[in-house]
């Protein structure tokens, strides 16, 4: 009988890599550790170095360029994770996901901007990939960035 096919074997088949971890932008670790619980930092949809989208969703950005800005921060909170712990496969399940869209006034689909980040995680990690979350609007993110995305994941 085959062995079940990782989280970073599911990527794969998703066609997505692991970026290499975004460096800090100011005083700050990507990840923090304690007990069971590792905690990312909040990412940006950087890839390759530069963000993926700028401005606010609604306006600038819309909901599905959004959505993919949520999944490519997801994409760098992994990669975080994975620097702090080896790889994936130690990962029991996703406890929290918080996203923060920055929203034109009268934008309220931060849940739709969200399900980018979310349906990635149930995508890689199945049922452990099913967690509590929080959709903020905001006025504004670090260097105009649409989106940004936290994880807490429980490890083995």
């Amino acid at each position: 009988m085959a062995a079940h096919p990782g989280p970073e074997e599911r990527l794969a088949d998703l066609g997505l890599d692991l970026p290499e971890v975004v460096p800090p932008l100011a005083a700050y670790r990507p990840t923090a550790r304690t007990g069971a619980l590792v905690y990312t930092s909040g990412q940006l949809p950087m890839r390759m170095g530069e963000l993926v989208a700028t401005g606010a969703v609604g306006s600038a950005v819309n909901v599905d360029e959004a959505a993919l800005c949520a999944q490519q921060c997801t994409l760098n909170a992994l990669a975080a994770v994975k620097a702090e712990l080896g790889d994936l496969s130690s990962v029991r399940r996703v406890v929290k996901v918080v996203v923060y869209v920055s929203s034109a006034p009268d934008f309220t689909g931060q849940a739709q901007v969200a399900n980018g980040a979310s349906e990635l995680l149930g995508k890689v990690f199945g049922e452990a990939g099913r967690h509590a979350r929080s959709a903020v609007g905001v006025a504004v993110l670090p260097l105009d960035a649409p989106v940004e995305v936290e994880l807490v994941v429980e490890v083995a």
